[in-house]
């Protein structure tokens, strides 16, 4: 029976993945579950090769890498053969393609620390928790090599010898999108990763955002259940499915805080955390998010024809140059004391700008 953590540790780290990674390029595998993987090194055993364990195999193809090391990558998920995660006791036959791969592609160049500025709410020494505005990247990839929330980690940790901003089995156990702003946590160790990775896909944790979506809804709560996966027809997107063997299960609960007549301000309840997810229910029932740019916020989709309406768009486009989506709480159990973490935040100025003007139009209007 393989460890549970190969359907937890990559699960976890998939579900978030963040839209800035090497989109020109789709994931090197796509396992049975629907999970994208991205092959880091591969090996190919020889037709002459006796049977040896996986661990022993890579050891020695493999400089400046423990025998340790490769186990926990195993226990991590992160070592496939033929397609297939396998643990370190897996023996390795003639002719066998062995990968150790991540969530991420791989870094092709240094990860440099830079100085950026980190709204760090919570610090021990198994986590940290990061308010990230929104605009940040967080992973370095395609057009975004430099200036990512990785990237500051890295300066954040630069005199902490125990955290490797390479290493897959530390840092960002789930992620939000470059435009979306919000709390992320961070684990300082592997144990503290696959402690929180546990939590994430056992649903147990709690995520809470705001939402700005086009259009007024028929019924002010509900939950909105759909498979999610990348569309064909466009790989820069997400979207659902109604074949249930498409895609990965995805559940969120909404509530309307606010009417504006022609927008709604919600409140989403993540169940699970797939990639777009809430940009993508909340596409599917009709409500796309506010100048959400990759699926069709960015244009007047209700209100009036009047000049002086889409002027008023126009200028709220300008305040908030983005999707109006903010990742407010997030709870978790602490990996070591088992303390109940929760933490909150205020919604950003560029959003808050938004709704305030948009309260002071439906005064106008009345």
């Amino acid at each position: 029976m393989e460890s549970p953590h190969n359907e937890i540790e990559i699960e976890v780290l998939q579900d978030q993945q963040a839209e800035e990674l090497n989109e020109d390029r789709g994931p090197d595998y796509v396992m049975d579950d629907g999970r994208e993987l991205y092959e880091h090194f591969r090996f190919v055993a020889d037709k002459g090769q006796k049977l040896l364990r996986v661990d022993k195999f890579l050891v020695a193809r493999m400089e400046k890498t423990s025998r340790n090391r490769i186990q926990q990558a195993a226990e991590a998920g992160c070592i496939i053969v033929n397609g297939k995660a396998v643990k370190s006791n897996y023996r390795v036959k003639a002719d066998d393609v062995v990968s150790i791969v991540t969530d991420r592609p791989r870094y092709e160049f240094e990860i440099i620390p830079q100085d950026i500025p980190l709204d760090i709410v919570y610090e021990d020494d198994a986590l940290l928790v990061v308010n990230k505005p929104a605009g940040l990247v967080v992973h370095p990839g395609h057009g975004n090599y430099s200036g990512t929330l990785v990237n500051a980690l890295a300066w954040h940790f630069r005199d902490n010898p125990d955290y490797d901003v390479s290493d897959p089995r530390l840092g960002l156990v789930h992620r939000i999108d470059k435009d979306t702003s919000g709390l992320l946590v961070v684990a300082k160790t592997p144990e503290a990763k696959t402690h929180l990775g546990l939590q994430f896909y056992n649903k147990t944790t709690k995520r809470e955002y705001r939402a700005l979506v086009w259009g007024v809804f028929d019924e002010k709560q509900g939950t909105i259940t759909g498979n999610i996966a990348r569309n064909p027809r466009n790989k820069l997107q997400m979207t659902v499915f109604d074949d249930p063997n498409i895609g990965k299960h995805a559940v969120t609960h909404y509530e309307v805080l606010e009417d504006f007549g022609y927008v709604s301000l919600v409140k989403c309840v993540l169940e699970t955390g797939r990639t777009h997810q809430i940009r993508v229910h909340m596409l599917s029932q009709g409500h796309p998010l506010f100048n959400d740019a990759r699926y069709g916020g960015d244009k007047i989709l209700k209100g009036t024809t009047f000049a002086k309406y889409k002027q008023f768009i126009e200028n709220c486009f300008d305040i908030c140059p983005r999707q109006a989506l903010h990742a407010k709480t997030l709870g978790f159990i602490h990996p070591v004391t088992g303390e109940e973490m929760f933490f909150d935040t205020e919604i950003p100025a560029d959003m808050t700008m938004l709704l305030d003007k948009w309260r002071e139009y439906c005064k106008n209007k009345q």
